[in-house]
């Protein structure tokens, strides 16, 4: 009567190939997610920049005065945004990561719509 079934050698084959395979595909998945991320942040400084472009077309004016001012912390509590550098015809908006992101750090937009980061092509 012939065994059925698979060797030692078979299965450690498999385990490696699983292996290589998980090596491969784990680097990329935590590429996706940190991309994810910072949809979010980006996602939130555009929403303020656009209430805060309404608001200076309704005042004439970006400050408090005008009720442009808007600071706080995304849905999923990534990125606490903050309006600064602010005055009349200007301000910086600033998404200040909470989850160690250490390639792009803080994403900034100015009323100009210069955007910055620590890599500007890589983050936005």
């Amino acid at each position: 009567m012939k065994q059925k079934g698979f060797t030692l050698i078979e299965v450690m084959i498999v385990v490696v190939v699983i292996g290589i395979l998980a090596s491969i595909a784990y680097p990329a998945y935590q590429d996706y997610v940190m991309e994810a991320r910072r949809a979010e942040g980006k996602a939130a400084i555009a929403n303020v920049a656009q209430r805060m472009e309404r608001c200076f077309t309704e005042s004439s004016t970006y400050t408090p005065a005008g009720g442009c001012v808007a600071n706080f912390a995304t849905e999923n509590g990534l990125y606490n945004v903050s309006v600064g550098n602010l005055s009349a015809t200007t301000y910086t908006i600033t998404a200040a990561q909470t989850f160690g992101d250490g390639e792009c750090g803080d994403l900034t937009l100015t009323h100009t719509g210069i955007k910055g980061a620590n890599n500007v092509a890589t983050c936005w």
